[in-house]
């Protein structure tokens, strides 16, 4: 486990409060109360923040609406579409209730879908085997043949664990194709990090093709975005994951 993945699986709502009511806890045992209800009223305020899904459009919403999502036929056109591993199984519908099965869209779909609106003629998947087992490149690979598309057409990366290294052996792959305008695609809320990651490498031009964005606000009264749920305490881990992620890359200057 890396130090990003360390440090989020620390922060995250459960997790951390978990912690801070223990340190609470020992600090009431210590007889000294005031320090006591000070953390254990910082860890409930934590764990009920990220209940609320006020909380996930605000902070996710602000990734999300980074880079527009638009329609495959209207997204400029390029040398090569790059996709890159992560949640690629299945995907995700809205984040809150009313689902809309209409943007449950994986990001291997979402490169399909640009292939075939002929937008760059080349397809790069990106993925290393997380669990030992197949990689994630080779799984999309078989995806996108399975859509009708060449294997000529496809081309492999299946070295890179992280998105920094999704930028690093993706970059290198590209210039022995001689491929530098890219689109990227990957999720609408993880794409800042990945563009500000494949800024970094020389001679590439990006172009950010994201899933459509996932932290949707729901139809009903506006009071629901202030009603504390268990699934947006669940689902915030993918939003603090990000924030995380760019601090973590950003002290270390990967961003």
């Amino acid at each position: 486990m890396n130090f990003s993945s360390l440090l989020t699986q620390l922060v995250i709502p459960i997790n951390l409060g978990v912690v801070l009511l223990l340190i609470a806890t020992v600090l009431l045992i210590s007889k000294r109360r005031k320090r006591a209800f000070s953390v254990g009223f910082i860890a409930l305020f934590w764990v009920f923040f990220w209940s609320l899904p006020a909380a996930s459009i605000w902070l996710g919403g602000h990734l999300e609406n980074r880079y527009f999502y638009e329609q495959a036929a209207d997204v400029p056109t390029a040398d090569a579409i790059v996709v890159l591993g992560g949640q690629t199984a299945s995907g995700r519908h809205n984040w809150f209730a009313p689902y809309d099965p209409d943007k449950a869209t994986t990001r291997i779909q979402r490169g399909a879908d640009l292939y075939a609106a002929k937008r760059a003629p080349l397809i790069m998947v990106s993925g290393a085997a997380l669990d030992g087992g197949t990689s994630e490149a080779q799984g999309m690979a078989r995806y996108l043949q399975q859509q009708g598309i060449p294997p000529e057409d496809i081309i492999i990366e299946e070295s890179s664990f992280t998105t920094r290294e999704n930028a690093t052996y993706s970059a290198e792959k590209l210039k022995k194709y001689n491929l530098k305008r890219i689109l990227l695609v990957t999720s609408a809320l993880h794409m800042p990090r990945s563009v500000a990651s494949f800024s970094k490498e020389d001679d590439l031009v990006i172009i950010p093709a994201p899933v459509a964005p996932q932290i949707t606000r729901p139809d009903d009264s506006w009071l629901a975005i202030w009603k504390p749920s268990y699934r947006t305490l669940n689902a915030s881990r993918s939003i603090i994951k990000e924030y995380v992620g760019l601090l973590v890359y950003w002290v270390r200057g990967w961003v």
